[in-house]
């Protein structure tokens, strides 16, 4: 057995040993580095950081959080790169639980004894595609040396029916400012103390990305600046501005190494760079957000996150750091809801993702590297939050910076999920029903569009409409019209 100021460990004890971020920002974009170059820059960063650059060698297993990108297995690329040739590659399904969930399974392949060093990446170069495409540019690209698809790991994230995409309720942008809408009811708010209170958050995870130098956004933003519409930092689904989206626009990188506590002390990785993965665990709500009970609760979340802080035997009080997914402000109040977290102490570790922005599928990638750093400078527990979806699917992840008193072990709560309640579907539903939650979306001259509206039948079902009537629109984004009674025609066009 190995020690630690006196305490046996389990050699078969999962270590995160090192950790790294990389950002670029880049002006030109023909001389931006690629996706896979960031994440072997981000790899060679983790290994100095564990002070063992010479460990990548041995490395078993290299995950990669899918992306937007061509390589068909990059993890390969990468291993051959720095020279871990005979490693075993996967990448990951697309949805923003896949990282905390890809290094729940790297810890129990280790606890298990399946594999002794493991790798965790993921990058994007999505701000200078973006740019690259404004200025009629090319980026420079890899090749892929047409090598067969890694290994997949996770199950491909559908985020909306047919029925519900022909009803408008197929992106992000529009279901999360309504899931808000649905907290703004509940908590009997005006939709001016909504807005006010979302601003007070939101301007909370700002002040954390402004000290971090990794983020997208380190411009200081208060409260009534993040919620006010401005010619650049428009409406895009009410009550959400531009500053309260999710950013994809980034040039970013991260690497996690996760060793056996065996192959670490064998490395010399000095003792203060170690984070123990405690536990983990994964949960899903009904794929189908139309079949939620509530649309702004998530009880799936709630046992998944029970789950790990109990076999982690830990307590939310106990916790030193958080980072809960932060794609929408909706999305930290269903997890902060759900957990029993309040929202007046820091939930990010980052900045958030409108602010530090992430990678498509990486985010929580980024997160768990960010979360590593900031045990290392105050120790105490962490958590990290995942979420794929409409707050669909989510993992958790709980760290320490002391030894566990137990194996690590991650949960899966789904079975125990089979039993919560669900709403029935009426599609497409022709008559009069109740309006349970809106969004009105904005173009980008800021001028309404139409509105995503969920309502209740008669019968407590629920159904989906729109309306794009100019001075319906403008009103609904001042007066409440939640609870009002409307007629749905055949198209799915409400009249309220």
């Amino acid at each position: 057995m190995l020690h630690a100021v006196g305490m046996a460990i389990d050699p078969r004890t999962p270590v995160i040993v090192g950790a790294a971020q990389v950002t670029d920002r880049v002006d030109d974009p023909t001389r931006a580095r690629t996706p896979l170059e960031l994440m072997v820059d981000a790899l060679h960063s983790a290994a100095i950081d564990a002070d063992a650059p010479g460990c990548l060698s041995g490395l078993g297993l290299i995950g990669v959080a899918g992306g937007l990108w061509r390589y068909s297995d990059p993890g390969h690329q990468i291993a051959d790169i720095v020279g871990a040739a005979g490693a075993d590659t996967l990448v990951t399904s697309w949805s923003g639980h896949s990282p905390q969930l890809l290094l729940n399974d790297l810890a129990t392949r280790i606890q298990a004894g399946e594999v002794d060093a493991a790798a965790m990446l993921g990058g994007e170069v999505n701000a200078s595609r973006r740019r690259a495409r404004r200025l009629g540019v090319d980026i420079r690209r890899d090749h892929d040396a047409d090598l067969p698809p890694a290994e997949q790991f996770g199950e491909t994230l559908v985020i909306a029916t047919p029925e519900e995409e022909a009803r408008g309720v197929d992106a992000p942008i529009t279901v999360y400012p309504l899931i808000d809408s649905s907290f703004r009811y509940a908590r009997g708010e005006s939709i001016d103390e909504h807005r006010r209170r979302l601003g007070e958050l939101w301007a909370g995870f700002n002040a954390v990305a402004v000290d971090n130098p990794h983020a997208a956004v380190r411009t200081p933003m208060t409260a009534d600046e993040i919620t006010t519409p401005t010619d650049r930092n428009r409406l895009v689904g009410a009550p959400y501005t531009v500053a309260m989206n999710a950013n994809n626009s980034v040039d970013q990188a991260s690497a996690v190494l996760l060793l056996s506590a065996e192959r670490a002390g064998a490395l010399g990785v000095p003792r203060d760079r170690w984070v123990f993965p405690l536990s983990g665990s994964v949960g899903v709500e009904t794929l189908s957000i139309s079949e939620r009970w509530e649309l702004h609760r998530a009880p799936a979340l709630r046992l998944a996150g029970e789950a790990a802080m109990d076999a982690a035997r830990l307590g939310i009080d106990d916790l030193a750091h958080i980072d809960l997914y932060s794609c929408f402000p909706s999305a930290v109040q269903v997890s902060s809801a759900e957990l029993g977290i309040g929202l007046d102490r820091p939930l990010t570790v980052t900045g958030g993702l409108t602010f530090a922005g992430g990678p498509f599928v990486n985010y929580s990638g980024q997160a768990i590297a960010a979360l590593v750093r900031c045990m290392r400078e105050r120790p105490g527990p962490g958590l990290v939050h995942a979420n794929g979806g409409y707050a669909t699917k989510h993992a958790f992840g709980v760290y320490g910076t002391e030894p566990p008193g137990r194996p690590y072990r991650s949960i899966d709560v789904r079975a125990a999920t089979d039993d919560l309640p669900t709403r029935s579907v009426d599609h497409p539903y022709v008559g009069t029903a109740t309006i349970e939650a809106y969004t009105v979306m904005h173009g980008r001259d800021g001028i309404p569009t139409h509105a995503l509206v969920a309502l209740r039948t008669p019968d407590d079902a629920r159904t989906w409409g729109q309306t794009r009537d100019p001075e319906r629109l403008t009103a609904m984004t001042t007066d409440e019209h939640i609870g009002r009674t409307a007629e749905v025609d055949p198209d799915g066009v409400v009249a309220a």
